[in-house]
C-alpha cells in the first residue's frame, strides 16, 4: 500500500473523531457537551514544564562536549576510526539536542502568549458587553 493509499485510509477512518468523544456524523448536528475543557493554570503549568525542561536540559545536555573531542581528537591521532564516529555521534546529539532545547522554548513561549492573548480577549469581551449595556441606564 503506497503512502497516499494509507494516509487515505486513515483520514477517512479518523473522520468520524472528535476531541471531545462527540461522533462528528449522525448525532443531530454535532455539539453536545464537551468532556475537553483546558484553562489558562493549565497552560500555564505545561509551558512551565517546558522552560523547567529547558533550563535543564541547556544545563546537562552538552557537559560532556569536551571530553567527547579531546577523546575523539586523541582517537584520530592514534588512528582509531572510532574517533571519527565519536565525532559523527557528537555533532547527531547537539544536533537533536539542539531541537529540543528549541521545541520547549517554542512550546513554553507560545503557552505563555495564549494564556495572555485569552486574558486579553477576555478584557475586551467584559468590555464590549459591559458598553452594550450602558445604554439602558440612561433611558
Amino acid at each position: 500500500m503506497s503512502f497516499d493509499e494509507e494516509w487515505s485510509q486513515v483520514r477517512s477512518e479518523t473522520a468520524a473523531m472528535r476531541l471531545n468523544s462527540v461522533p462528528a456524523e449522525g448525532g443531530g448536528g454535532g455539539g453536545g457537551a464537551s468532556d475537553y475543557k483546558v484553562t489558562s493554570a493549565d497552560l500555564k503549568a505545561i509551558g512551565n514544564e517546558a522552560q523547567e525542561l529547558f533550563h535543564w536540559f541547556e544545563r546537562d545536555a552538552f557537559h560532556a562536549g569536551a571530553q567527547t573531542g579531546t577523546a575523539a581528537k586523541s582517537l584520530d591521532g592514534d588512528g582509531f576510526l572510532t574517533g571519527s564516529a565519536m565525532w559523527t555521534m557528537w555533532d547527531t546529539w547537539r544536533d537533536q539536542a539542539e531541537a529540543l532545547l528549541s521545541a520547549c522554548a517554542h512550546i513554553h513561549n507560545h503557552l505563555e502568549d495564549t494564556v495572555i492573548s485569552h486574558t486579553n480577549h477576555e478584557e475586551v469581551l467584559v468590555t464590549n458587553f459591559s458598553m452594550s449595556e450602558i445604554g439602558k441606564h440612561f433611558t
